[in-house]
């Protein structure tokens, strides 16, 4: 079964349930979209996520994911690959020493820790066919304007708010992209925190 991309392009209150957030999914070069209720802990846990906030002692998320880089186990992406009765169903597939591992998750924590890894997320045409809605124009310019607020948000983090390892993986980046300007500054940083760490 082809499986089909998608981003998360808005997180905010449910309308239908007060206590809840409603996370929607776009589908990645189409115009349909897929709003899955979420709780509120969930809600906070993607949105920290999303914001690269950095919680003092870390979230449930965070201690998952730190545990899977400790023992190098790798999230290759998120499947959400059925809806039953109103309720979605995700895979996360995992990846260690070349072997890959499905295991059965939420899908509002499945998303929580898609975001923290950077990695795909997928779902099937039948799923979008049943829960996909194709937002009016206004709507989605809106969704769309959201969107490019946070991602400048994102662009706008200075260096001092990631972690070496974030750093490092940054670092990686923008060699890539060619920024020798960014990544000297990158660079810097990381030593000036390894020579204070040999200081202490």
């Amino acid at each position: 079964m082809k499986k089909i991309e998608l981003e998360i392009v808005a997180l905010s209150h449910s309308l239908a349930q007060t206590q809840n957030y409603a996370i929607v999914l776009g589908e990645q070069g189409g115009s349909r979209r897929l709003p899955i209720v979420i709780g509120g802990f969930e809600a906070q846990a993607i949105a920290v996520a999303m914001e690269g906030m950095s919680p003092s002692r870390p979230m449930t998320h965070d201690l998952f994911k730190n545990t899977m880089d400790t023992f190098k186990i790798e999230l290759k992406e998120v499947v959400i690959n059925n809806l039953a009765d109103g309720i979605f169903f995700a895979n996360l597939v995992f990846v260690q020493n070349g072997k890959e591992v499905e295991v059965d998750s939420r899908t509002s924590d499945a998303l929580a820790l898609a975001v923290r890894f950077s990695c795909p997320i997928y779902t099937y045409e039948f799923i979008l066919e049943q829960a996909g809605i194709i937002l009016e124009e206004e709507t989605e310019r809106e969704v769309q304007k959201a969107k490019s607020r946070r991602q400048q948000q994102q662009k706008e983090k200075g260096i001092e708010d990631y972690s070496v390892e974030e750093l490092e993986q940054l670092l990686e980046k923008v060699l890539d992209e060619e920024d020798y300007e960014k990544a000297a500054k990158i660079r810097d940083e990381i030593n000036h925190r390894k020579e204070g760490r040999g200081n202490n």
